[in-house]
């Protein structure tokens, strides 16, 4: 019908994410390839040409390899065509831009995850937690085991996956318990019946098979904490498989006792396969528990049209459909990705066009529930962002394998920079040879003095009152997610760090840890993450000779977004730019800002964490850049005090479920904004003034907070006032009088962008935890308003004095942190008041 054109060329277009598939396997595998129609084995295979599935889907991949429609013609185009060629015209027709593996299961012949990535842009890793506690008892003898020992080991391996990343990075863990002894899982196993359990599956000898239902259960119970505890999905069988499982057992109703456990409450479980046939008892679950979510892949294709229709519509009795994600669960032949693809988009469309006949949808509300079930529900779930870098790198470093294949892709590398950003906010760098990195330091990292965490930018010791001295070593442990290519110098790699006092253990001082640390109270208590985008003004100067002294003037001194200034500086741009896009780093305006030779780069929002990793690295291109072409690039706050200042204003947002929560959403709302987003930008507002030590760190960033500047100088908020230092934003593309962040104005380039962005999150989740409500916000000039509102602390002083006396902060930030945070604040104060033209010199340094 014409009426539902629109709903099937998108449901025929969207690009999917395949949440759960499998790898492929060699042209010469002894994988059957029967088993692309079906979970049959062994003798079972000879009747899968009799099924429904096999005559349907013989005829899709005979259509696309334009074959006869025989089985025997099939093969032969596959073999003619060669297993590369095959799986391109399959991945192609399918359409498939993301692409998670369990690579789990032992296939013979089977392709490394990397391989699949000559088809598919962005691959994944799901890690099956039963595999990895097998291989590590291959590893010993029988006897030589005990519970103890095994679950050091096993525990150790499982926080590897979510903590070291370089190749294949993993979105989730998996769990086939359903096929060893059922979804009954004892919740209450204790340690001496897994000891025994243990013992009963090594007595059965090799190959291990853990099958002993009170080990497996307390495997998985323990798995699912580390799962939980690092924010990742936990992906279940349910439902239809092949022999081995006992269907009875594989009901997730029997899930119940560990769904009302009370410790696995902030678990996300997906029950995969749309727990054929127990698809209504998934929908049922998945809309009474928040833990729980529903994936369809192997229902679709494995089953009639009418039974993968039906299934889908008992998945959507009940269920939100926000919870339903796609996957192809294709395995060894590439044909399997495409019939899962194919079949799911058919079978979406025929399921939402019927609930639109009904009057159950409206065909708007189809259309954005393909789009989520086939994509959008997948990127926000598994925290997918496709446009990252983080999507490109990854595997852990147990696996020799990828620890080579990595080294290989960096054979021509020959530094690599383990950065860190200190309290000052200085970008710092260890820089160590290629081949001791790849052979030593990306594991262990390199020693540094606990003093680094103790400097100002005033010097390279430790401040007085600090509490650091060069007593002490750390250890900074390059972060491999965040590892990449210098764009402006393709022999060197850079690398972000954390900071670890001893293996496996993060130093209390570290910046990075400081800003995991408050982000996961806000999401234990609240169930919200913080999204943040950086808007980064900077200074381009040219050095000049002026009585035989070296000067450094604006690059130009045009007027505010100046077509001439940009034509000038456009060489410069075009190189942050494309350096930028190169790291994935997403752009979403860029202008010649008031101040002589002074621009603006936005940068695009994103998870606070990634938005601060994202600031780090564009400083370091920025200033690079400029450097090639013989200028000097300067984030300082007022680098000349009769000129404009220059800012990093963040702007703040809350999402819940990937949904921005920030801007109310049918609830009453004074000001546009959710009672959520007011109580935390209430909290922030009532802390901004110990706040500031963060977030404008350094005497100079003062000279740039004053009334009448743009910068937010009297502690009040208002909407779109660019006055006020807190401003409600409604950008283009929002419905008007709703509010979808904040902006914070006294944000500075000289700020450590974590520990600032801990300091937001701090403040807000009191204002979260008190229900803090807003002021009246002030809509004219604060200044000319100024009788009635409170200044801002006017120096850097004042602003620590008013850290210190807000205990809010040493119980979120960590009491030896903040010591040293405000000891470095104090050591600048002393020495800038000292040295009134000091200022002077922190272009070179930021």
């Amino acid at each position: 019908m014409e009426k539902f054109a629109e709903l099937k060329k998108i449901a025929e277009s969207v690009e999917l994410v395949d949440a759960h598939a499998h790898n492929i396997v060699a042209i010469d595998s002894t994988v059957p390839f029967l088993n692309c129609f079906s979970e049959a084995a062994g003798d079972a295979l000879s009747d899968v040409p009799h099924t429904i599935n096999f005559k349907r889907s013989l005829k899709e991949i005979a259509g696309i390899y334009g074959s006869s429609l025989s089985l025997h013609a099939v093969q032969e185009s596959r073999q003619r065509l060669g297993v590369e060629s095959s799986a391109d015209v399959c991945f192609k027709a399918a359409k498939i831009s993301v692409l998670l593996i369990d690579d789990g299961i032992e296939l013979d012949k089977k392709f490394d995850i990397k391989w699949h990535r000559n088809f598919v842009p962005t691959v994944g890793r799901i890690l099956r937690v039963e595999r990895v506690a097998e291989k590590i008892l291959e590893k010993g003898s029988n006897g030589t085991w005990t519970l103890r020992s095994f679950m050091e080991i096993f525990t150790e391996d499982l926080k590897s996956y979510p903590l070291i990343i370089l190749a294949d990075e993993v979105f989730a863990f998996k769990s086939i318990v359903a096929y060893r002894s059922g979804l009954a899982i004892n919740t209450e196993v204790t340690e001496k019946e897994a000891e025994e359990g243990l013992s009963d599956d090594l007595c059965a000898g090799h190959p291990i098979r853990i099958s002993n239902k009170s080990f497996i259960d307390y495997i998985f119970l323990h798995a699912l904490k580390v799962a939980q505890s690092y924010d990742l999905p936990m992906q279940i069988h349910t439902g239809f498989g092949d022999k081995d499982l006992d269907l009875r057992l594989a009901n997730p109703l029997h899930l119940r006792n560990l769904l009302e456990d009370k410790r696995f409450m902030k678990s996300r479980l997906v029950l995969l396969h749309a727990s054929y046939p127990f698809s209504r008892e998934a929908s049922y679950l998945a809309s009474v528990y928040p833990q729980v979510y529903l994936d369809f892949g192997l229902a679709i294709p494995k089953l009639s049209f009418h039974g993968m229709v039906s299934s889908v519509k008992e998945l959507l009795e009940l269920a939100p459909m926000n919870k339903i994600m796609f996957s192809t669960d294709g395995i060894a032949f590439a044909e399997t990705f495409y019939l899962g693809a194919k079949k799911a988009r058919e079978v979406v469309f025929s399921v939402l066009r019927d609930a639109c006949v009904d009057g159950d949808l409206s065909i708007p509300d189809a259309i954005a529930a393909v789009k989520d079930i086939f994509a959008e529900n997948s990127k926000k779930f598994y925290k997918l962002d496709v446009s990252s870098r983080y999507s490109d790198v990854k595997p852990p470093l147990s696996s020799s394998f990828q620890e080579e294949e990595l080294n290989e892709l960096s054979k021509d590398v020959t530094f690599v920079r383990i950065i860190w950003i200190d309290a000052s906010g200085q970008h710092r760098c260890r820089v160590v040879p290629q081949q001791r990195f790849y052979s030593s330091v990306q594991k262990h990292g390199v020693g540094l003095t606990c003093a680094c965490m103790g400097m100002s930018s005033t010097s390279d010791g430790p401040a007085v009152d600090t509490n650091l001295s060069a007593s002490g070593e750390t250890r900074i442990v390059p972060d491999l997610s965040t590892k990449c290519r210098l764009p402006w110098n393709k022999q060197q790699e850079m690398v972000l760090a954390d900071m670890y006092i001893e293996p496996g253990k993060v130093w209390e001082y570290c910046p990075r840890e400081a800003l995991r640390r408050v982000s996961k109270v806000l999401k234990d208590e609240f169930n919200l993450v913080v999204n943040a985008g950086f808007e980064n003004e900077f200074y381009l100067l040219k050095s000049i000779l002026r009585n035989g002294k070296e000067e450094w003037t604006p690059f130009d001194r045009t007027s505010y977004c100046s077509t001439s200034s940009f034509d000038a500086a456009s060489p410069i741009l075009e190189e942050v730019f494309a350096s930028l896009q190169s790291l994935n780093i997403a752009v979403e305006q860029l202008h010649a800002e008031a101040g002589k030779g002074q621009f603006e780069i936005a940068l695009k929002y994103t998870d606070c964490f990634r938005a601060a990793d994202s600031l780090i690295f564009a400083r370091e291109v920025i200033k690079a850049v400029a450097r090639k072409h013989g200028l000097l690039a300067t984030f300082v706050p007022k680098y000349a005090l009769d000129d404009i200042g220059s800012g990093s204003h963040v702007h703040i947002s809350l999402s819940k479920n990937g949904e921005n929560v920030f801007m109310t959403s049918g609830e009453s709302s004074r000001y546009g904004m959710s009672k959520i987003g007011e109580a935390f930008m209430a909290g922030v507002l009532n802390h901004l003034p110990a706040i500031l030590p963060f977030t404008a760190p350094l005497p100079n960033s003062y000279d740039r907070i004053q009334p009448s500047m743009w910068s937010g100088a009297y502690l009040c908020w208002g909407k779109e006032n660019r006055e006020a230092p807190l401003r409600a934003a409604s950008p283009p593309g929002v419905a008007h009088g709703l509010i979808s962040n904040f902006e914070i104005k006294a944000f500075d380039g000289c700020a450590n962008p974590y520990l600032g962005l801990a300091a937001i999150i701090t403040a807000g989740i009191d204002g979260l935890r008190r229900n803090l409500s807003l002021p009246e916000p002030v809509d004219g000039d604060p200044d000319i308003l100024k009788e009635n509102l409170q200044r801002l602390p006017v120096t850097l002083a004042e602003s620590v004095e008013a850290l210190e006396k807000d205990s809010l902060f040493k119980e979120m930030i960590g009491e030896k942190l903040l010591v040293a945070i405000i000891g470095v604040r104090k050591a600048e104060v002393k020495y800038y008041s000292e040295n009134k033209e000091g200022y002077k010199d922190l272009i070179f340094k930021y």
